[in-house]
């Protein structure tokens, strides 16, 4: 199961970096596209490394900056559909897993 979870949040990481590539060459888009680089992929980098946790605490630790990252990468997504920038049907399924990750990184979270 966790070798599964983790594939899955590379690949969500794999699919925000194209993402980013189509982002709009301006300033703002710029801006976005650093934001939702940065915490798309950071979201399973910190899950990989809660599964290596040296202490319960440490795990737990990991595992709310993961949640924190989803969370963040989920509103800049947001942004992304607000401005129009990227057509609606192409961040139906991206924005759809997004969700699916926070709420397994909200569960897990959660019993801790």
């Amino acid at each position: 199961m966790l070798w599964c979870f983790e594939k899955r949040t590379r690949v969500f990481a794999v699919r925000i970096i194209k993402l980013s590539i189509s982002l709009p060459k301006i300033e703002e888009g710029r801006v976005i596209k650093n934001q939702i680089t940065k915490s798309g992929t950071s979201v399973g980098a910190n899950y990989r490394e809660a599964n290596r946790a040296r202490s319960k605490a440490d795990f737990k630790n990991k595992i709310k900056i993961s949640e924190s990252e989803a969370s963040e990468t989920q509103y800049w997504l947001e942004i992304i559909e607000d401005m129009e920038w990227i057509k609606n049907d192409k961040l139906v399924s991206i924005k759809k897993e997004c969700s699916e990750i926070l709420a397994v990184l909200t569960s897990i979270a959660s019993k801790l």
